[in-house]
């Protein structure tokens, strides 16, 4: 029977890419979020191959190669750019003998970070229940008597049962919490559209300044700090415009490529904000050479959260 190893803070960062050359910006990307997620990196490695292996997503050679440095360097967990079967994370886990955290994991965590409000703690637990409801092997048989750290951080650490069944009613039972918040949000929305009150809503790419924007368009304090997902929950302010009129500006957490599919689920009524506003702002910053790659992982992730729905208007700024 396996045990998950102990959690540490010494990662290694393993850059893999199916397929297709890596870009130095993918990269650099990764990186961010693993210092979001306050490791502390020790150094970083490639891997390329033009089909995953099914038991460890890569070939022996570099397998052997992870070994050695994983022994050399005394890393403690190993992250990696690319979405991990459950079996071949804890397969990576078994030989390596060290915590493995796959792309979808290391975001989980860096939300389960950032939440602070009731409703933005119930989405994060949601979401980590979701993806663990895949991942009950052995490695995962005690999460209650884990200490935390990465990947296992959060408010709903010490409710992850290990049963697929008792999952499956904590994950109905946080909908069913989820439901009520947004039953409130709702109310909140009918009354500002009886108001007559126009809504904006600022979306963009993680980092590109939104939160900046909100806070000189509003006077508000939100956080804005240079780091990925520095503002997960919404904020909304009342703004009053140069014509005297007034409006309901929103900001909202940051979009980034490959966003696991378990945060747009649980992240669905806060997205709804997004939905409901007459006005989509779209902040870009154009100092980034790829901004018009962000744009477009924006739009991707918006038409994956909006199916069969009509955006409102996107304006980008």
């Amino acid at each position: 029977m396996f045990d998950r190893p102990e959690y540490g803070n010494r990662a290694a960062l393993l850059h893999f890419k199916l397929g297709q050359i890596r870009t130095t910006d993918d990269e650099q990307e990764f990186f961010a979020l693993a210092l979001s997620a306050g490791v502390d990196i020790v150094g970083q490695l490639h891997a390329r191959r033009n089909t995953a292996t099914p038991r460890f997503l890569i070939g022996s050679g570099k397998l052997e190669e992870l070994k050695l440095y994983v022994r050399a360097e005394c890393i403690d967990v190993l992250l990696i750019d690319h979405e991990l079967t459950p079996r071949q994370e804890i397969n990576l886990e078994q030989e390596l003998n060290i915590r493995v955290i796959d792309r979808t994991g290391l975001i989980l965590d860096i939300f389960a970070q950032r939440a602070r409000t009731h409703e933005g703690k119930l989405q994060v637990e949601l979401a980590q229940l979701r993806h663990l409801s895949t991942r009950l092997v052995r490695g995962w048989t005690h999460l209650e008597r884990q200490k935390g750290g990465i990947g296992l951080r959060g408010p709903g650490e010490t409710q992850l049962e290990t049963d697929r069944r008792l999952v499956g009613h904590s994950i109905k039972r946080l909908q069913k919490r989820l439901e009520r918040v947004d039953a409130r949000r709702q109310q909140g929305r009918q009354h500002r559209k009886k108001q007559e009150m126009p809504t904006v809503s600022l979306m963009g790419y993680t980092n590109a300044g939104k939160s900046t924007l909100f806070n000189i368009l509003s006077g508000a304090g939100v956080v804005a700090a240079d780091k990925l997902f520095a503002t997960l929950d919404p904020t909304l302010r009342k703004v009053q415009l140069p014509g005297g009129d007034e409006t309901i500006l929103i900001d909202t957490v940051g979009f980034v490529r490959d966003l696991p599919h378990e945060l747009i689920a649980a992240f669905q009524s806060t997205l709804e904000e997004t939905r409901d506003a007459d006005l989509l702002l779209h902040v870009v910053d154009c100092a980034d050479p790829e901004h018009q790659v962000r744009m477009g992982q924006v739009d991707e992730v918006l038409a994956v959260s909006y199916t069969h729905l009509t955006l409102p208007t996107i304006y980008s700024v």
